[in-house]
């Protein structure tokens, strides 16, 4: 089965996904728009990483207007806040046997997908990648982990899913085809989310939440109120999953900062309503407390 590929949002994390799919030999193209559409055109992606830079050379890209035909697969890598204009795109762009991965920050952006798009199949998925967009065309990833996971809510599998799941191992993705994604979406979210909340609370890149101390200490306490948040849902997290992030954070370079971080920096639009401020409200809605996330909304919302 040769499947065609579309990276709907090239910025840091879809840039360096397709980049790879795009080296793993792949049938890939790319939606963006301004001057990353223009250097993708012209020169393609350089993705810089650690031990490794590779360049694509020019890369087959298109702005909203200019795409009409159906891709085979949509991977959706837009920031939470843009995911609402995407719709109207996805309903033009999608066929009826379409599928659309999207690998957000948000555990819910495959149901709420689901709710306003009929035809295509829409899965859950997320990400793991430590990755910025340096300058148009120029990806920096500040690790080697480049990890997704995808699946349907009730953990079915279908051919194409495989098939995707064997295009993604092949290029050197570590590839997870998930028979429980609500899951793997809130084991990500435990990880994203409390990155974002000691980096802004603090004011700190990751290096200060490798060292022990405090804020190392604070980014573990957040993900185990995660787990409580979860287990009130009725999703049972591992209980060791303090101690993985923990790994996952020492394995990114020092300097990395979160796109949260990044965002909020620049005075722009953030996600910092559905990776944070949301959390507590969760929490009270499912009968559990989560006082270190009241602490640091209350404080964030300050600064806001």
């Amino acid at each position: 089965m040769s499947l065609r590929y579309l990276i709907l949002g090239a910025g840091g994390t879809g840039g360096a996904l397709g980049a790879h799919l795009f080296r793993g030999g792949l049938e890939v193209s790319f939606l963006a728009r301004g001057k990353q559409r223009e250097a993708l055109a012209r020169e393609g992606l350089r993705v810089e990483k650690p031990g490794e830079i590779f360049s694509s050379g020019p890369l087959p890209v298109w702005d909203a207007e200019m795409r009409t035909d159906a891709p085979d697969v949509i991977f959706l890598c837009v920031k939470g806040y843009s995911l609402e204009e995407t719709v109207p795109l996805l309903r033009r762009i999608a066929g009826k046997d379409t599928v659309i991965i999207p690998i957000l920050n948000l555990p819910d952006t495959g149901e709420r997908l689901r709710a306003r798009l009929e035809a295509p199949l829409v899965t859950d998925g997320c990400i793991y990648i430590a990755s910025e967009l340096a300058s148009p065309g120029h990806i920096r990833m500040r690790g080697n982990i480049l990890r997704v996971f995808f699946g349907l809510p009730g953990g079915e599998t279908l051919p194409v899913l495989e098939a995707i799941r064997g295009d993604l191992a092949a290029c050197g993705v570590d590839a997870n085809l998930s028979r429980s994604i609500r899951r793997d979406c809130l084991t990500k979210f435990s990880y994203v989310s409390p990155q974002g909340a000691c980096g802004l609370y603090y004011g700190v890149s990751a290096g200060a939440m490798q060292k022990p101390g405090e804020i190392r200490d604070c980014f573990a306490a957040l993900v185990e109120e995660i787990v409580l948040l979860a287990q009130a849902q009725g999703v049972e997290l591992d209980p060791d999953l303090p101690a993985w992030n923990l790994a996952i954070l020492d394995g990114v370079e020092p300097e990395m900062t979160t796109s949260l971080q990044r965002d909020i920096l620049r005075g722009g639009a953030s996600e910092l309503e559905g990776l944070i401020l949301d959390v507590p409200r969760l929490g009270a809605q499912h009968g559990v407390t989560l006082p270190l996330y009241e602490k640091i909304a209350a404080a964030l919302r300050k600064k806001d």
